[in-house]
């Protein structure tokens, strides 16, 4: 009206909009927000359900609210039932229960899972990769060159010595993950086993994310020339990860930054001394004694970065011999 320089009856009438429509102010309920979180959190655990359904769900939950209400915060909110919704799988327990079972705190689900390698003259490595899905971080990558449930079980039993006991472990259905000695061990020391179901292995999203990191910034940039090197080199990203790696899902802090502060004058911060060169910056020979905190299946004789340097010199070695 002020742009047009008209009185507010002159408009009105224009519009055939009734004057008392036009100085209506509406009046805000006190739990209206309250409502609308409540709306919203409803609409996001029922995604296929309407208003409509929505307006029953919040009656047995005793809200005193009519559908048109409902519908206008609804509507208010941008709320709407998708038209195409994407499958997504299930995991299931021992006992036939169908549930998706997120981490809740360290030591709650753990996954673990192979991936695959060779040395420079085309021989296969295995790697057998350990984590821990609610801290991000990575328990052990035990290296060689064929791993079965006995190792499995070895490598596990590193670990729960000073991580401690899972409440449960994930895995795919590998014949190493599902061999009766492995499960039996497990239901002996009291981690229960979820098995994703065959052929899905974003079933197992935290392994699988993990594995494609230790592939791409580790595995596709190096050239191994033994077993010995790929062991001690991988170790070492292990731990660069671990400590110093920022990880996006923690809001770019590593998984296990505590790990820095144990170890003094000798721990993975800016200000640690250097003891080796190599294309990861982490300052550990053998992480076990210079960290100061344990990690299964460190390598070395126990020298600061000797198994590094001796592991580098018998690669130079081996490549002159092939040249």
């Amino acid at each position: 009206m002020e742009n047009y320089q008209v009185t507010e009856r002159h408009a009105c009438r224009l519009l055939g909009q009734w004057r008392g429509t036009q100085r209506y102010e509406g009046i805000g309920r006190a739990d209206e927000d309250a409502l609308t979180q409540a709306i919203i959190a409803l609409a996001s655990e029922y995604g296929r359900y309407g208003y409509r359904r929505i307006t029953v769900k919040l009656r047995e939950a005793g809200w005193q609210v009519g559908t048109d209400r409902v519908q206008r915060i609804w509507q208010r909110e941008g709320l709407k039932v998708p038209q195409k919704q994407r499958p997504r799988g299930r995991l299931w327990l021992n006992d036939g229960s169908c549930v998706r079972l997120r981490p809740e705190h360290a030591n709650h689900v753990w996954s673990y899972d192979f991936v695959s390698g060779m040395t420079h003259d085309g021989r296969t490595l295995r790697l057998l990769v350990l984590i821990d899905e609610y801290t991000r971080e990575c328990l052990a990558i035990r290296v060689a060159r064929r791993l079965g449930s006995n190792e499995v079980i070895e490598t596990l039993g590193d670990v729960m010595l000073w991580r401690g006991i899972p409440e449960h472990i994930r895995s795919d259905n590998g014949p190493e993950f599902v061999a009766k000695e492995l499960r039996k061990w497990l239901r002996q020391v009291g981690t229960g086993t979820l098995y994703i179901e065959p052929g899905s292995p974003w079933e197992n999203g935290y392994c699988e994310s993990f594995n494609g990191k230790l592939r791409d910034e580790c595995l596709n940039g190096e050239i191994f020339y033994s077993l010995k090197e790929a062991q001690v080199v991988i170790e070492h990203w292990r731990v660069e990860y671990n400590t110093r790696r920022p990880h996006s899902a923690l809001g770019y802090r590593p998984p296990a930054p505590a790990a820095c502060e144990i170890g003094g004058e000798k721990g993975c911060g800016k200000d640690a001394p250097m003891k080796t060169e190599s294309r990861f910056s982490s300052t550990l020979g053998n992480p076990a004694n210079d960290a100061g905190f344990p990690l299964s299946h460190s390598l070395g004789d126990g020298s600061s970065s000797s198994s590094v340097d001796r592991a580098c010199e018998t690669a130079a070695d081996q490549a002159e011999t092939l040249m």
